[in-house]
């Protein structure tokens, strides 16, 4: 049994990891014993399936669904009560091979959501397989799968080789894994060779156009909380957004996957002129769709821009996209099979209010966490290291989008990889940055709303100190230090401001944060380190200026002054950290090692040592959660330094 049941997890994973077969986890798998069948538990995943991703059921308490309630029997004959069992299970155990796999591969259901599959079924497989039309899943699907079998083995004598399920997908039976794989390579070489014209293929760059129109359709999807948006631009998008009638061929589901994450009803935008006419097409179709429907689109296409999808987080957004792009496969290939079949109204409205299909979508794509930052989307300069990726990482874990901005891109991409390992629904891309170049701060600007439709915190952390009196301090480096610590501030400010514009115009209670992390030094002057100081001096007098012009907008600029921070490596580096560069400046009389420059700085503080990262994350919390602070220096020194 432990042998099958690793070939059942090997053949899961087979198919599961290969986008050729399933999207967005979709489909099952199952293995038999005379008693018991492990069936795919509802919401996982067949890529990375264990043996804890599947349900174990009792078979013989499978037997009375033929005459009893479905989804009350179903959990009845489960062992494994926390584990619930696919809808499908039942279908598993009608079918009398050892291993069975049900998929949804874009090449069959382009066969299977075509208005002449009937007749192109028998013209391709003809006894081999078992064509069933259109079925609302779960019990009416099963009854009718058993009464066709029955039929079929009084004609045929044997059982099918496959069982295929018009707009939904196909069921393999094998006695071995190997027997399944034989059989779906035959039935692909079989479609591929009806396929005369390949699928459009080719990216194609996003405009720099969608900066004056992503972060605004954010905000009209965002009835509740904040939306993530994503877009997507290719040949196929484009095919089917070039025209309305391309677009009438993709407008309503083909299976019940599509209605379950895409919603059934989408906006296609073809206004073309300009970003301000296509937001109001948009807007105006938005406020119809919404009273027509009852609920805002998860899907908007529009003509020479692309897909659009919206998502209740990052997790969630990557899924609509995948699932709506494979749609417009299906319906590419559903041409050669007599052009597109949609699902029915009623066909529809069944899956859309379906519980089960609900629960299945929740466990795959999560629901509202709790963190503090949850829905927003936080961009962090110098995130790569240091008191900057603390702040993303404590971010992250509260639930925000990060997007890490560094010009250092081997530490800034190890940490995207920490972050992405975490599993979360949020997510984290990196962005190398420049911020002391306007045009790679433009950039930062233009990946994030292509990543993330929009953002809600931009918080301007890079910068860099270089100690020493007038007579070690030469231009250069004046400049080098002025540039990155102040100068790079009003170019995060400058391009960050039209986003967070743009989208209060479209939600007029959506506050936003534009946050320095300032300095101690920029409260007090500093001995020998005059030029960092003066940098963070004037930051503080940008942050008072661009909250009295910003307000209005409901945009906060607020500055965060840390105390030293001792553990970082702007303090701790061997080579050329501060506690070096201070005992070689001569910056603490006496000092004759770096221990002797930690003690002298740790003295000064009240509360007796340096700033920690927890520390400064709390502030930038507090920053965000409020709705009447702005133009503030907020102190983080222990006590070092206090308001007046």
């Amino acid at each position: 049994m432990q042998k099958d049941l690793r070939e059942l997890i090997e053949i899961s994973r087979f198919y599961g990891k290969n986008t050729r077969y399933i999207i967005a986890g979709g489909g099952n798998t199952s293995m038999k014993t005379r008693d018991r069948i492990w069936v795919k538990a509802s919401g996982c995943a067949l890529s990375d399936i264990g043996e804890e991703g599947f349900a174990v059921l009792d078979r013989s308490k499978l037997k009375v669904i033929s005459g009893n309630e479905y989804s009350d029997d179903l959990m009845k004959a489960c062992i494994t009560k926390d584990r619930r069992p696919s809808v499908e299970t039942a279908l598993h155990d009608l079918i009398p091979r050892k291993f069975v796999v049900h998929l949804h591969p874009t090449l069959v259901n382009g066969l299977m959501c075509g208005n002449d599959v009937e007749s192109h079924v028998e013209r391709l497989f003809g006894a081999k397989a078992l064509y069933i039309p259109y079925t609302d899943p779960g019990y009416t699907l099963f009854k009718e799968i058993e009464k066709q079998l029955m039929k079929f083995r009084e004609t045929n004598g044997k059982d099918p080789e496959i069982i295929l399920l018009q707009n939904h997908g196909i069921f393999v039976g094998g006695d071995s894994t190997a027997d399944i794989r034989s059989v779906y390579e035959k039935v692909f070489s079989t479609l591929e060779r009806e396929v005369k014209k390949a699928l459009p293929e080719g990216s194609i760059p996003v405009s720099s156009g969608i900066s004056e129109i992503l972060p605004a359709i954010r905000m009209m999807l965002s009835d509740g909380p904040i939306k993530t948006l994503r877009i997507r631009n290719n040949a196929l998008v484009e095919h089917f957004t070039g025209s309305t009638e391309r677009y009438l061929k993709i407008c309503r589901p083909f299976t019940p996957d599509i209605t379950t994450y895409c919603k059934p009803n989408y906006i296609y935008c073809k206004a073309e002129s300009s970003p301000a006419q296509i937001l109001k097409d948009i807007e105006q179709q938005c406020g119809t769709f919404k009273k027509e429907h009852g609920y805002l689109p998860r899907v908007i296409l529009v003509k020479g821009t692309g897909l659009i999808a919206a998502g209740e987080n990052a997790a969630e957004t990557d899924i609509i996209l995948d699932i709506f792009e494979d749609m417009m496969k299906i319906s590419w290939l559903s041409e050669f099979f007599g052009g597109p079949h949609f699902m029915t109204v009623e066909q529809i409205q069944t899956i859309d209010t379906w519980e089960a299909e609900n629960y299945r979508r929740k466990t795959v794509v999560g629901t509202l966490g709790r963190g503090r930052a949850e829905k927003k989307t936080i961009i962090v300069t110098g995130a790569a290291m240091g008191f900057g990726a603390g702040i993303a990482n404590g971010l992250f874990e509260e639930g925000a989008n990060i997007v890490i901005a560094d010009i250092n891109e081997e530490n800034g991409k190890e940490f995207l990889s920490v972050l992405r390992a975490s599993g979360r629904k949020n997510q984290a891309i990196f962005v190398h940055t420049d911020v002391s170049d306007p045009e790679s701060v433009k950039n930062l600007i233009f990946e994030t709303l292509k990543a993330f439709g929009g953002f809600d915190v931009f918080i301007s952390n890079a910068g860099i100190l270089r100690a020493g009196g007038l007579e070690e301090m030469d231009e250069k480096t004046f400049d080098m230090v002025t540039k990155i610590n102040y100068n790079a501030y009003f170019y995060c400010t400058r391009y960050a401001a039209p986003v967070l514009k743009l989208q209060q115009a479209f939600k007029n209670d959506h506050y936003t944060d534009i946050i320095q992390i300032n300095s101690k030094s920029g409260l007090a002057g500093s001995r020998k380190n005059f030029a960092y100081a003066g940098g963070k001096f004037g930051g503080l007098g940008l942050t008072q200026s661009f909250a009295l012009e910003l307000s209005p907008h409901r945009i906060k600029v607020n500055s965060i002054c840390p105390g030293n921070f001792f553990e970082g490596p702007l303090w701790s580096d061997p080579e050329n950290g501060l506690f070096v560069q201070y005992l070689n400046a001569g910056k603490v009389p006496g000092a004759k090692s770096i221990d002797d420059v930690r003690k002298h700085y740790e003295s000064q503080v009240p509360m007796g040592r340096g700033c920690r990262v927890e520390d400064v994350l709390k502030a930038v919390l507090y920053v965000m959660e409020q709705d009447y602070e702005t133009g503030q220096a907020i102190p983080v020194t222990g006590g070092q330094n206090m308001l007046r």
